[in-house]
């Protein structure tokens, strides 16, 4: 007896190229829509950025963002130079006050402290300068500058040229009348360094725009009102 022969279909297989393919246009797309919304930020607010201080506008107080120190507590290169652009700023009288605004979420952790010291050191008085101990992000910084500080209009922003769209944008995003001061970078900063940074304040504009437009996160810290000194 003959033993029977079964034919066995199969299913036709799926080219996995196709799945590929569609992968490589979704991430394409992804790349093109997050290069469109970080031109966007910067085009926006590229009328309020100025590279000069004689070019600023003169203003009431300049708030000037926090970077890093160094372990023995001074400012970082990228530090000092925001502070020192401040500095000269108030020389030039196109602003009364400053607001120093960072990060001490520690004791031995100090950016605003560090740099009060640096501007003192350059001749401004004290009674001139105000801290925010928890300006731990340019969102909150921004956020707190208005909400405890009071700042609404006359606002000039300082920080280094890569972060200053961000930062006019969120400032104003969050009903601060600001424009903003570039310190240089390029340059002063190592190249690979400014890379690095670079492609982080891609991401950051990215979630800045998260923030002001959709989340509107409170700051770690809020408290009460303070004014400026």
């Amino acid at each position: 007896m003959e033993r029977p022969y079964y034919t066995i279909h199969t299913l036709p297989h799926r080219r996995p190229w196709r799945w590929r393919r569609w992968l490589f246009w979704l991430l394409i797309g992804g790349v093109l829509l997050a290069g469109m919304l970080i031109g966007y930020v910067s085009q926006h607010s590229a009328s309020r950025r100025y590279n000069h201080v004689a070019a600023v506008p003169t203003q009431h107080v300049a708030v000037v963002f926090g970077a890093g120190v160094r372990r023995d507590g001074r400012p970082s290169r990228i530090l000092a130079d925001r502070v020192q652009a401040a500095v000269e700023l108030y020389r030039a009288g196109k602003v009364e006050k400053l607001l120093f605004t960072g990060d001490n979420s520690s004791a031995d952790y100090n950016e605003v402290a560090a740099m009060q010291e640096y501007a003192i050191e350059q001749g401004i008085p004290a009674d001139a300068i105000t801290l925010d101990y928890a300006g731990f992000s340019t969102y909150e910084s921004c956020y707190r500058a208005r909400a405890i500080f009071g700042i609404k209009q006359q606002a000039i922003l300082v920080t280094q040229h890569y972060h200053l769209p961000r930062a006019v944008y969120t400032c104003r995003a969050l009903g601060i009348d600001a424009v903003g001061l570039g310190s240089a970078d390029w340059g002063r900063i190592p190249p690979g360094g400014m890379v690095r940074y670079t492609l982080r304040e891609y991401i950051a504009t990215l979630n800045a725009l998260l923030q002001v437009h959709i989340t509107r996160p409170l700051p770690t810290f809020l408290g009460n009102f303070e004014g400026l000194n």
